[in-house]
């Protein structure tokens, strides 16, 4: 390509090169425009929403994001970040404009006792096997580690440390970002504290996450887990929050999870102690008190490392199978404390494993006060409930796919009644309303943030907050 004609919306070769031009600046990498590069990039994990772009850009560098910003914002194209595609209501991808491949940026600059420099398009998983070598590991760490560590950063980034650490982008200490005006910007708590404070979960709104400084911390060999079994959801809710109370574990989870002799749910507490040998853990001391089904609790021990990947197995076998290529419809919100029993007692008594697509229901609490970042909205209670329904649609069935997007809509509307809030990587169908009731009262600082960081609503309009 030569480059672009403002006029009729489309890419000039050299050979078709005639009236109006907008020249390509010189790039390190490569803007592509071939028919497989854009159907991947109008596509995501949750293979429901399809908008498919003008171009790809692979980068070669940092500077050809600026340059590809600036040509964007010049020629009135929309611009996304794409990590590894796995958000699941479009939220990645921009509509004949051009989405960034950030997998070309993958090189790990630095990691140390105490922080790692890295890419946004390294996954966790790559830091997590290098730190690993050098003794340390991020605070917190997601459920799948296949995926960015721009695009985690952008959304939150939630796991089961996050009960002692908060999110992924709450253990941040410093950022580069190329700003939708196209600039590039080094930021941290001390050095241009507001952009950094808009990027952190900022969903792209105001610039994209280009390299991250994220903290270190030393990191365990072993994990003892423990699965613990309830039938009343009411004890499972005391005894997760005394958990999270007490900090028994070093993670931190929750399922909900189908019975194995008739049809219902029941509740399993999924924790981990971290432990280095000749250190272990007190089973004893870490399960006194609790409420569970104590003949049916179950007790492994694995290593610090294989516990990060221990969803491997399953996700190999969704894609050899298929499944995992079929459409994702997720649901995840917070739910207050005080209302998580009835609010989700309420969903499961008429709830079937086909109304999921038999993928897993998590719930687990967090403490609110641990999660700092202004563009991440929770419940006002000191402790909240993640609940998320990982839905699986089948394939080719528009009809069951669109009710359960419509039923996500209507459990939504329903936790906003008690206070409750969604996590923004799910399939919730949102208006420009919406967003201004959910980050309320925020709003003004993205409306603000917006006109100074990206005043021509460049960036990432998959998520349809400001269109």
């Amino acid at each position: 390509m030569l480059g672009f004609d403002p006029v009729r919306r489309s890419w000039v070769t050299d050979a078709l090169a005639s009236g109006p031009l907008h020249r390509i600046p010189p790039l390190d990498g490569v803007l592509v425009t071939d028919d497989a590069s854009l159907q991947e990039a109008a596509d995501d994990y949750g293979h429901i929403v399809h908008r498919r772009p003008r171009a790809v850009l692979r980068p070669g560098s940092v500077e050809d994001i600026v340059k590809i910003v600036r040509f964007a914002r010049r020629n009135c194209l929309k611009v996304a970040m794409r990590g590894q595609g796995h958000s699941n209501y479009g939220q990645a991808q921009a509509f004949a404009g051009i989405v960034i491949d950030s997998r070309t940026l993958d090189t790990i600059h630095h990691i140390g006792s105490d922080r790692a420099t890295v890419d946004a398009g390294v996954t966790w998983r790559k830091v997590i096997e290098e730190g690993a070598a050098a003794g340390v590991t991020p605070p917190v760490l997601t459920d799948y580690q296949d995926l960015s560590v721009g695009g985690t950063l952008s959304v939150g980034g939630l796991g089961g440390a996050t009960q002692h650490h908060g999110l992924q982008v709450d253990n941040v200490l410093e950022l580069t970002v190329v700003t939708g005006e196209g600039d590039l910007v080094t930021c941290s708590p001390r050095r241009r504290a507001d952009l950094f404070e808009v990027v952190l979960a900022g969903l792209g709104q105001f610039a994209i996450i280009v390299r991250a400084t994220i903290r270190m911390i030393p990191a365990p060999t072993q994990a003892r887990v423990y699965n613990l079994y309830y039938d009343d959801i009411a004890l499972y809710t005391s005894d997760q929050r005394r958990l999270l109370a007490e900090g028994r574990f070093g993670y931190l989870e929750g399922q909900v999870v189908p019975r194995a002799s008739d049809t219902g749910w029941r509740f399993m507490i999924e924790a981990a102690a971290y432990f280095t040998p000749p250190s272990a853990p007190n089973d004893a001391a870490l399960l006194a008190g609790l409420k569970d089904n104590a003949s049916e609790r179950v007790i492994s021990d694995t290593t610090y490392v294989g516990w990060q990947f221990r969803i491997d197995p399953v996700t190999a076998f969704l894609k050899a199978i298929g499944v995992w290529f079929f459409p994702h419809p997720w649901y995840s919100v917070f739910v207050p404390a005080s209302k998580a029993n009835t609010y989700v007692g309420n969903i499961l008594r008429t709830l079937t494993e086909a109304d999921t697509g038999q993928g897993p229901i998590l719930f687990y609490p967090i403490a609110t006060s641990k999660i700092r970042q202004a563009l991440y909205p929770l419940p006002n209670e000191p402790v909240a409930f993640a609940f998320n329904l990982l839905r699986t649609a089948p394939p080719n069935d528009p009809a069951t796919l669109n009710a359960m997007v419509a039923h996500n809509r209507a459990l939504y509307d329903q936790v906003v009644r008690v206070g409750g809030t969604r996590y923004s990587i799910g399939s919730i169908p949102f208006s420009r309303h919406d967003w201004q009731q959910h980050f309320r009262p925020r709003w003004g600082l993205l409306v603000s943030s917006k006109r100074r960081f990206d005043p021509d609503n460049v960036l990432t309009p998959g998520q349809a907050i400001f269109t």
